[in-house]
């Protein structure tokens, strides 16, 4: 179970650099016009998903930053962001390939707004998973909305169709 949750890492940051590749056909500026989605720009969406990564590898290295991560201004150019989220995912890879039985039941303090909670790592790598996921699937109806055929971003796992861009992430 513990290859699982580096093989989920790998896979994210797969998703994220090819979601980036097909974000950097768009014109300059198009990633903050407006866009159907949970956000209101592309750009608002990449945005918070590198800013809740941010939050939650925070929370499992327990480095401390909390909600602080939240303070920061949203990146509006899109190759740094892209560049700012390649390093949290190679943090998130590393995270991952140390993980151990044991390690997935610590414990881990997440800062919310009213109150402190604790969680699992195992729960926290899962929601974290789910999370990007679930943000990257509004970020794909962005893309086309915006008039960039949206990247296939389901082809990392299975051996058969596998996307030749996912080959270099598997050792």
């Amino acid at each position: 179970m513990i290859s699982m949750f580096k093989t989920m890492a790998l896979n994210n940051a797969w998703a994220n650099a090819t979601l980036f590749e097909a974000v950097n056909r768009l014109p300059q500026g198009a990633a903050q016009s407006p866009a159907p989605g949970f956000f209101p720009t592309l750009g608002a969406t990449l945005n918070h998903i590198y800013e809740v990564d941010l939050y939650y590898v925070d929370a499992l290295e327990q480095t401390g930053a909390g909600r602080a991560v939240y303070l920061r201004q949203d990146d509006k150019d899109m190759k740094r962001l892209a560049a700012r989220q390649a390093v949290l995912d190679a943090d998130l890879i590393r995270f991952c390939s140390a993980l151990t039985q044991d390690r997935l039941y610590e414990t881990r303090k997440t800062e919310r707004e009213d109150t402190t909670a604790e969680e699992t790592v195992c729960a926290l790598l899962l929601h974290l998973f789910q999370h990007q996921i679930h943000h990257r699937g509004q970020a794909h109806v962005q893309l086309h909305s915006l008039g960039i055929a949206p990247p296939q971003l389901d082809d990392f796992h299975l051996r058969f169709e596998r996307a030749p861009s996912a080959q270099a992430y598997w050792s």
